[in-house]
């Protein structure tokens, strides 16, 4: 549990926006380096970006709308691109035909919808002169790398770095959440020749200030030195996260379609319901998710992934008690199910409808009542006998310990179905 910003575990679900020039080829938010292409060809994205349409009010109700309690968007992108109005560079918002800071709205946007206020940012910046070229860089394969770098200074781009950070956490009232993205230092990344981490962001100094700055903020685990969580992206963790034996928070990064930015063509959009289930899955290990939209190059979100959050929405307006503030079980769910719990109440998160019956094992005896949540209407609760022989219309008896709770035939209609179960006095981890 993050002891001093509880609210991040209470909320279990967040908004990812990934959102800057790349909007505009709208080919993946890396397409600068996958393209290798030169900060004077990238600069017709700069020249051109103007989102008129961009109203972060709107995000910020889609997002609640969704049941999100807290967003997260990229102040700066690895492109070196700023959303905000910085005195340390020329490469941002302002100076392009958008021609305001598009953050403060967003910040603003948040607070009116009641939302927590998340920022990321890049700690890799490939237009910064100082910013030496790397395996991840896009002029990797460049014939002139060495004589170019030889006149850049790492030094010069942390303070940069540092400024910037400093910058969007003085500047914009109470910030909840940053995201620093990301390192690649040799240790964990040997297939990137130059490879930076920790030493090259003066990640303990640059905690240290974000700590002094925002003291109640969570800070994640991409600086190379430990953060407030842990970050698994686009993969389901197999449980709860652990880091040297011991259970740490953590949120995955997910996306609708496989890219984070802005992509046009990418239609692997996954479904409501796998979505949905893949929420419950990750709160039922302990975890957050975080899913990530991105912006069209006018500002808006693409109507895809509207109707995505909108499904989300649906089901979380009927089942949400379900995933704010619950975490773990102590009990073990069976296969096709997620447990969550909160105090005395067990939620089952049933990802397949049986036929009539649910058997949960361990828990004879210690439920006290049981309904569907979408509707809170009663079912039943059965304790057989062990020794009990299948015999034409009579099921054989289930292990000793064994809840039976029949359901009806007609699976709700809803995207994941779920029982709560009352517990006992007793029966419960406080």
């Amino acid at each position: 549990m993050i002891q001093h910003a509880p609210w991040f575990e209470e909320s279990r679900f967040g908004m990812f926006v990934h959102w800057g020039l790349y909007a505009l080829p709208a080919r993946h938010e890396w397409v600068m380096n996958r393209e290798e292409t030169t900060v004077e060809e990238y600069s017709k994205y700069f020249r051109r970006f103007d989102p008129d349409l961009y109203d972060p009010n709107e995000w910020a109700r889609a997002a609640r709308k969704a049941g999100m309690k807290y967003v997260v968007l990229t102040t700066k992108h690895h492109d070196g691109f700023c959303l905000w109005d910085s005195a340390l560079t020329d490469y941002k918002a302002t100076n392009t035909p958008a021609g305001r800071d598009l953050i403060a709205p967003y910040v603003q946007a948040l607070r009116d919808e009641g939302l927590k206020v998340g920022f990321y940012h890049s700690l890799i910046d490939w237009h910064h002169p100082d910013f030496t070229i790397d395996g991840v860089h896009p002029q990797r394969n460049a014939t002139d790398v060495e004589s170019v770098n030889a006149g850049r200074d790492m030094a010069r781009y942390r303070e940069y770095l540092h400024g910037q950070v400093r910058e969007l956490l003085s500047n914009y009232g109470t910030i909840d959440y940053l995201f620093f993205d990301f390192s690649y230092d040799e240790d964990e990344h040997a297939g990137f020749w130059g490879a930076k981490g920790a030493k090259d962001w003066d990640s303990e100094t640059l905690l240290a200030m974000v700590r002094e700055l925002q003291p109640g903020l969570v800070v994640n685990d991409r600086l190379g030195i430990p953060g407030d969580f842990v970050t698994p992206e686009q993969y389901q963790p197999a449980g709860p996260m652990m880091v040297d034996g011991a259970p740490v928070s953590w949120e995955a990064c997910q996306t609708l379609n496989g890219s984070w930015g802005y992509d046009r063509d990418n239609l692997n959009y996954k479904s409501v319901d796998l979505l949905i289930r893949m929420l419950v899955d990750g709160v039922s290990k302990g975890g957050n998710l975080l899913l990530n939209v991105g912006p069209t190059g006018r500002g808006s979100i693409d109507p895809r992934a509207l109707a995505s959050l909108e499904g989300i929405g649906e089901w979380m307006q009927l089942h949400s008690r379900s995933i704010y503030g619950a975490g773990t079980s102590q009990f073990t769910a069976p296969p096709d199910t997620r447990y969550t719990q909160r105090g005395d109440r067990l939620y089952v998160h049933l990802f397949a409808w049986p036929f009539e019956y649910v058997h949960l094992p361990d828990l004879a005896g210690k439920v006290e009542y049981a309904q569907l949540l979408n509707d809170a209407s009663e079912v039943f609760l059965q304790e057989g006998d062990p020794g009990q022989q299948a015999i034409n219309i009579t099921p054989g008896g289930q292990p000793a310990g064994t809840l039976t709770i029949k359901l009806p035939v007609q699976r709700p209609d809803v995207a994941v179905p779920v029982l709560e179960l009352f517990l006992k006095p007793g029966d419960f981890n406080d």
